[in-house]
């Protein structure tokens, strides 16, 4: 080593855009190995050999076995991932769903259970109008 240290001015701006751009593109390229790997293993029409298979190939050979795998599966990927997101939000719609059909009753119910206690004569209808404005607010 001469000893010499570089500063940051001793860099040019190209220099700093090569840099930054090869880092964007193994970040980009990490992005999508990742997303290849999880779309082998969500496809259900490979079976376990054929998911095995593609799964070696892309980790033996990680740049020619992503290639291939997006240009021969890479149309479906698309549809894998919206399915998979349709899923995801038609399951959480029915969990909001079960989950609000538990807790208390609905607006209709509620005046119907006043009315039927005012018919009874517990509560005064003063005090009807004060709950029935409760509920609709």
């Amino acid at each position: 080593m001469d000893g010499s240290v570089t500063l940051a001015y001793d860099y040019p701006v190209l220099g700093v855009f090569w840099t930054t751009m090869w880092i964007f593109l193994w970040i980009m390229w990490f992005f999508l190995l990742f997303r290849v790997i999880s779309d082998i293993f969500r496809d259900h029409d490979l079976n376990g050999w054929g998911k095995a298979a593609w799964l070696v190939f892309v980790l033996i050979l990680p740049f020619l076995g992503v290639l291939v795998y997006v240009i021969a599966r890479g149309r479906k990927m698309g549809r894998r991932e919206l399915q998979q997101v349709q899923e995801q939000q038609e399951a959480m719609d029915d969990y909001i769903r079960r989950t609000a059909g538990k807790s208390g009753t609905s607006e209709v119910d509620q005046l119907a259970k006043l009315s039927e206690i005012r018919a009874r004569g517990d509560i005064s209808e003063e005090e009807f109008q004060r709950a029935k404005a409760r509920i609709l607010q």
